[in-house]
């Protein structure tokens, strides 16, 4: 069983920045056996993919909204997942889920499409940017 907590969501004015973490806790947690998303829920809309790494065949993936603007990275020694969201807009208001996956899947690139892939989902934590 994987545990992903979120932070460093809040409010924020146009333009502005922060940076997202996730952190994966689980006995024995090691990052190249799990692809880690991050998804987006905004009031009335669907539930967005935004971004996925899978560092065992060094993968990454953005959602063409956020391309440019948006940056995943990780940092292994502390089971940690950050998304740095930069140049922010109004429409990037939305709550921020971090989700993973592990098995066989790991074995090829990540995604932000096949969200039923991900088996592990964290609680969100709210962005909103004011104009």
């Amino acid at each position: 069983e994987v545990q992903l907590v979120e932070s460093g969501g809040g409010l924020v004015q146009a333009g502005g920045s922060l940076r997202l973490s996730c952190a994966a806790s689980a006995s024995g947690f090691i990052f190249d056996d799990y692809a880690i998303g991050w998804f987006r829920k905004a009031t009335g809309k669907e539930r967005e993919g935004v971004s996925c790494i899978n560092t065992s065949v060094n993968s990454t993936a953005y959602a063409s909204s956020v391309k440019g603007r948006f940056t995943i990275s990780t940092d292994s020694a502390k089971s940690t997942v950050y998304l740095q969201v930069t140049s922010l807009r109004p429409e990037d208001t939305a709550v921020y889920y971090c989700a993973a996956y592990g098995g066989p899947l790991v074995k090829s690139y990540c995604t932000i499409i096949a969200t039923t892939r991900y088996d592990y989902w964290g609680q969100g934590t709210q962005v909103t940017v004011s104009s």
